[in-house]
C-alpha cells in the first residue's frame, strides 16, 4: 500500500486519521505542524499527504503551497482534511495545489476512496 504523510496538530485527529489509514494497509508518517510536514515531505517522499488547515505557525494552505511548488515534492498529491467546510476554503485549497478536500471528522470510506482515486 501507500506511504502517507498525515499533518495535523491535534493528537486526537492525527490518531483517528492514522487508524483509518492503517486499517486500509497504508503506512503512516505523522507530522504535527506545517513546518514538520514540509520537512518530512522532502525527506520521506510520501506517496500522498493528508494536510490539516488550521495549525499554529504555517497553516496547511501555506504548507501545501510550499510542497506543491517545490520541484522535489510537487508530484505528491495533497488532500486537505479540515473543519473548514465553506466553498471558498475548497477553492482556495485547490489554488494552493491540493488535489482534494475532506471535511473533519472524515468518514473512512470517503477518505479512503479519495486516496485510492489519487493513487490510482
Amino acid at each position: 500500500m501507500a506511504r502517507i504523510l498525515v499533518v495535523d496538530d491535534s493528537p486526537t485527529l492525527l490518531a483517528g486519521t492514522t487508524k483509518i489509514l492503517l486499517s486500509a494497509g497504508h503506512e503512516v508518517i505523522p507530522a504535527v505542524s506545517g513546518e514538520e510536514g514540509i520537512a518530512k515531505s522532502i525527506i520521506e517522499k510520501p506517496d500522498l499527504i493528508v494536510m490539516d488547515v488550521v495549525m499554529p505557525g504555517i497553516s496547511g494552505f501555506q504548507a501545501t503551497r510550499t510542497i506543491t511548488t517545490n520541484p522535489e515534492t510537487k508530484h505528491i498529491p495533497v488532500i486537505m482534511l479540515t473543519t473548514k467546510d465553506q466553498e471558498t476554503d475548497k477553492v482556495w485549497a485547490k489554488r494552493q495545489g491540493a488535489k482534494d478536500y475532506v471535511v473533519k471528522p472524515p468518514e473512512s470510506k470517503d477518505l479512503l476512496s479519495k486516496i485510492d482515486a489519487l493513487l490510482g
